[in-house]
């Protein structure tokens, strides 16, 4: 449970504006949708696909490393892995067995499958969207594993979109779709309040001082 009145000496330390500012954005946020990105190689795509995250609502994604390391280049995030809470694995097994005890769906992006596209996505079940790397995709175990599998529709010769691209599009069409849904999308209460503390902690430079000091009037 949250510490609240924790939090709420804390907010002392922020202003108004910032409080609202976090009431409002927690207001769109979900973990009905979320994302796994899988080995991309470019460090930059990775933490575009953050920033997309973060833009479009979605709190919680999934980076599965096992091949490359961490790839996430806080240059491009621009601060968004700040807001957006990011779980690591060191292989799609582990990933999609996590999501699946969450309640998750995994779906697949890929533009080879013709299962399911964008203006057709139904989007009232808990949804993992995987993306895979630039070159090759998502790996078989993803592939074999999933549950169903989503492509954006193409008019060009191109066949594929940068994996940043495609999440942008993607996220915002369906968080989109979402939010006009009657499904309980939205973040829970409790969830609400972890985030606007973990978020009031992370806004104040010296949080460290702060909190040894709120321990002494215990």
């Amino acid at each position: 449970m949250t510490d609240r009145a924790l939090l709420t000496y804390l907010e002392n330390f922020i202003s108004e504006e910032r409080k609202e500012r976090f009431m409002a954005v927690l207001q769109m946020r979900t973990k009905h949708i979320t994302v796994a990105i899988e080995d991309v190689f470019q460090m930059h795509n990775t933490s575009a696909v953050i920033r997309s995250c973060e833009v479009f609502g979605v709190q919680e994604a999934h980076v599965i490393e096992g091949r490359f390391g961490k790839r996430l280049d806080k240059n491009i995030a621009m601060g968004a892995e700040k807001w957006v809470d990011v779980k690591r694995y060191e292989n799609a097994h582990d990933c999609m067995a996590t999501l699946r005890e969450q309640g998750y769906k995994i779906i697949a992006t890929t533009p080879h499958a013709s299962d399911c596209t964008l203006s057709n996505f139904n989007v009232e079940d808990k949804t993992a969207l995987f993306f895979g790397t630039e070159r090759h995709g998502l790996s078989k175990t993803v592939l074999d594993d999933a549950d169903g599998f989503l492509k954006i529709e193409m008019a060009g010769f191109t066949e594929s979109l940068n994996i940043s691209v495609s999440a942008a599009i993607i996220l915002q069409d369906l968080t989109t779709k979402l939010r006009s849904l009657t499904v309980a999308w939205q973040l829970t209460e409790e969830e609400k309040l972890e985030k606007r503390l973990d978020w009031t902690m992370k806004s104040i430079k010296s949080i460290d001082a702060i909190l040894e000091r709120y321990q002494q009037l215990k």
